[in-house]
């Protein structure tokens, strides 16, 4: 798949900051901020929020959508969580999984988002994870 021509993806933006979860359905965007109090159940808080966010938006992931995930750098924790949320997806689901770097998205909006895949920032099967210490 070109990575110009996706369409249809999540982006899960959680690097420790101002965490947030993107939705592009039939080219509409939509933002959900969330809650970065409860590090301790991050991983299950962060999957159920992921699914109640596709099931508002009526979204099944299939062949034709894609996942996005912010590589860092940031949070060792947040970014571990985001990636083995996303490979769970990837895996269950059968999509595509991507990456890019925090430093590459000034502004969590759609056209700042698009910007990532017109100028080919975004990364196919090549996640390598950036931890701040």
């Amino acid at each position: 798949m070109n990575i110009k021509m996706i369409n249809n993806f999540l982006i899960i933006d959680c690097i420790g900051k101002d965490d947030k979860l993107g939705l592009c359905i039939n080219k509409e965007f939509f933002v959900h901020k969330l809650d970065n109090n409860d590090i301790k159940n991050k991983n299950e808080q962060l999957a159920s929020e992921i699914f109640k966010f596709l099931k508002k938006h009526k979204v099944n992931p299939d062949q034709n959508f894609s996942v996005v995930v912010n590589q860092g750098p940031g949070s060792f924790s947040g970014i571990r969580i985001s990636l083995a949320v996303a490979k769970g997806l990837v895996i269950s689901k059968n999509i595509n999984l991507y990456g890019y770097k925090a430093t590459d998205l000034e502004v969590f909006d759609q056209k700042n988002i698009d910007k990532l895949f017109s100028k080919n920032l975004v990364e196919k099967k090549l996640i390598k994870p950036m931890y701040l210490s």
